[in-house]
């Protein structure tokens, strides 16, 4: 975990060329890092002493900074000494991974190493490795990427560097109506039209799914209650499997025809469940209730 004996956080992130950098920048702003991408390494300076300056409270800065900056590059570890000496906590995490894992890796992605020139992508890695030399020594924090994916690298991140932050998984419950087209951004769909339609009762079309008498209408169908206490059964696992991927956040839609009745009831009651489980936090959503 990160030092806070100093009055301000600042993470450097640093490292080869293909090691997950992108990755790791993702997961702290996942953590409310605030986090600067290629910043040239004789700006680190400056933009550490004005986030240390604010008057108000500002979000921990990290700066991702790789070796294309040439000779400015060259005094980076520089800086960092002299902020270390100074109010700033600087803390650095450098990145590796194996030659053969990063050889693969820029093939998959059909680029090449950014310091490879007329060379090979292995001359590149070998360029890196020694220019990188010195700031590997300096480092707080060394992550060997070569055996992890994304979401495991992710996982590691969070471990170390989430000093007041919560670990929840976010599960958002979203009723929608496959007439207006399911949710792009859900991981899960489920489809209530197996359960009567409230629109076709005529006491009950005007209400939507928060009122309580469309709720038990829907909730007392056949098969409503087994579906439920089955789906949630079923997530158990998956949430699960979710937080030890280190998914931060997980969609799920639960669709009728109009997204106004059925929906609405079922997502309401599936939150209510779902909110008893431990390290989840659970919102909802009825995206297109009002729209009829």
């Amino acid at each position: 975990m990160l030092n806070s004996s100093k009055s301000y956080e600042l993470l450097v992130v640093t490292g080869m060329s293909g090691a997950g950098r992108s990755t790791v920048a993702n997961a702290l702003e996942d953590m409310d890092w605030y986090v600067v991408d290629n910043l040239p390494p004789q700006m680190l300076k400056p933009m550490a002493e004005l986030f240390a300056s604010a008057d108000k409270e500002l979000p921990r800065l990290a700066v991702v900074i790789d070796a294309r900056g040439g000779g400015f590059f060259e005094d980076l570890s520089g800086y960092i000494t002299d902020m270390q000496s100074g109010n700033i906590e600087v803390q650095v995490l450098f990145l590796e991974a194996n030659d053969a894992t990063l050889v693969k890796r820029f093939e998959q992605v059909r680029r090449p190493h950014p310091l490879q020139g007329d060379g090979t992508i292995s001359d590149g890695i070998a360029s890196e490795r020694s220019r990188l030399l010195p700031l590997r020594e300096q480092a707080d924090l060394i992550i060997d990427s070569s055996d992890l994916n994304i979401y495991q690298l992710g996982a590691k991140i969070a471990e170390n560097f989430s000093v007041g932050q919560s670990n929840e998984l976010k599960l958002m419950i979203q009723s929608f109506g496959f007439k207006y087209g399911a949710p792009s951004d859900a991981d899960l769909i489920a489809d209530m039209r197996f359960i009567p339609n409230p629109y076709w009762n005529e006491e009950l079309r005007p209400f939507n799914g928060e009122d309580k008498q469309v709720s038990d209408y829907v909730l007392n169908q056949e098969g409503a209650e087994e579906f439920i206490s089955n789906y949630v059964a079923s997530l158990k696992p998956v949430l699960e499997g979710f937080q030890r991927e280190n998914r931060r956040r997980v969609s799920i839609g639960i669709g009728c025809t109009g997204g106004k009745h059925r929906s609405v009831a079922t997502a309401i009651e599936l939150a209510k469940r779902l909110s008893a489980l431990e390290g989840i936090e659970v919102s909802i959503k009825h995206r297109d209730l009002g729209k009829e």
